[in-house]
């Protein structure tokens, strides 16, 4: 019986799920790759730690980019090498593979995806959409009958939904999400501090320090960041706090609770009922930062609950998915060996004929 496979491919973090033992890996959607030879000399962890250490000998590279691919051939390689770690498919013997995908995505971005899944060893490939994924790993039944909204900010895209049915009545896909608030520290203190933060730093920072609620001095929670001061070029350390995160990233949560606000007043008054009733689920990464609950609850007049592990729920709900509906029921995305076997010979009867 073929081994089943749940994957949340984001742009940061690729996280795998195994029917029957869980979430088997949480690694950085990342590549290290020689300049000069154009090998790969590190995936994952050990590719993000080399990320600012590198000097000119390697170049890092994010194969995904705002959820899809925009390097083909490196997804490709990266899923093989993540696939060897866990489970090691042979040609008699491929793993059924539940993919997420954005909300919003091109029919070519969403082929891209299934194509690279497939050839790094995937057998059935399954796809759907991520904000429903995760909001089942966090505790929605696939079912139910009430609508339920979830706002998943992930590394490069959020993605927001709301839910009936086991179907997303309406959804909207961002270009905002958790590496803009990246940069977006990097400008901050680039500008207002003088003070030029590596991206691993400002990722680093955000996720120990950020808040998306301004406080009073008395309640300001500070770290020390270490960077180059772009007057003199020579190392520099300050003190950053809490607030000047908030004045960061909070361009950057505004437009996702306006988004947010303006997908609510789309829908049936029932549904609106049922979101009001129910709250909003918070997913992701994104929702790792401190008291982000708090401000979208205040901006969209509906409580908003953070997820227990944000991180782990799409690749949670792969497993949900493949559990209770079973792949008998999923849509399958690529076809089948006797499906593409017809499509080899009707292409090859249309060139015959002209």
């Amino acid at each position: 019986m073929a081994k089943e496979i749940g994957i949340d491919l984001g742009t940061t973090n690729v996280v795998i799920h195994l029917k029957g033992r869980g979430v088997v890996l949480n690694e950085p959607s990342v590549i290290a790759v020689d300049r000069y030879t154009q090998e790969i000399v590190a995936v994952g962890r050990d590719a993000y730690d080399l990320i600012g250490r590198t000097g000119n000998a390697y170049e890092i590279v994010y194969p995904l980019e705002r959820g899809v691919i925009a390097d083909y051939e490196r997804t490709e390689a990266l899923l093989v090498m993540f696939f060897q770690r866990i489970y090691r498919p042979s040609f008699f013997s491929k793993p059924n593979v539940l993919v997420s995908r954005p909300s919003v995505i091109s029919e070519v971005e969403e082929r891209a995806l299934i194509e690279a899944v497939e050839r790094a060893g995937a057998g059935r490939v399954f796809m759907d959409i991520e904000p429903k994924v995760a909001g089942i790993g966090a505790g929605i039944s696939h079912d139910s009958p009430e609508g339920h909204m979830v706002i998943d900010i992930g590394g490069g895209t959020t993605d927001i939904a709301i839910i009936s049915k086991g179907s997303v009545v309406v959804s909207e896909t961002l270009p905002l999400a958790g590496r803009d608030m990246d940069e977006a520290v990097c400008d901050y203190f680039r500008k207002q501090r003088k003070l030029l933060l590596g991206e691993r730093s400002a990722e680093q920072l955000k996720i120990q320090i950020a808040s998306a609620i301004e406080v009073p001095e008395s309640e300001v929670v500070t770290a020390t960041v270490k960077g180059r001061n772009l007057l003199t070029g020579l190392p520099m350390s300050i003190n950053a706090t809490s607030n000047d995160l908030y004045n960061a990233i909070l361009p950057i949560i505004d437009k996702i609770a306006c988004n947010a606000k303006m997908l609510i007043e789309e829908v049936d008054p029932e549904l609106a009922g049922d979101i009001m009733e129910r709250g909003i689920i918070l997913t992701g990464g994104g929702a790792l930062i401190r008291s982000l609950d708090d401000y979208l609850s205040n901006e969209l007049e509906v409580s908003v609950i953070a997820s227990d592990q944000p991180m782990q729920c799409v690749a949670i709900g792969t497993g949900v998915m493949l559990d209770t509906i079973g792949t008998n029921k999923l849509m399958r995305r690529n076809p089948s060996p006797i499906q593409r076997l017809k499509q080899t010979i009707q292409s090859s009867f249309r060139r015959i004929v002209k």
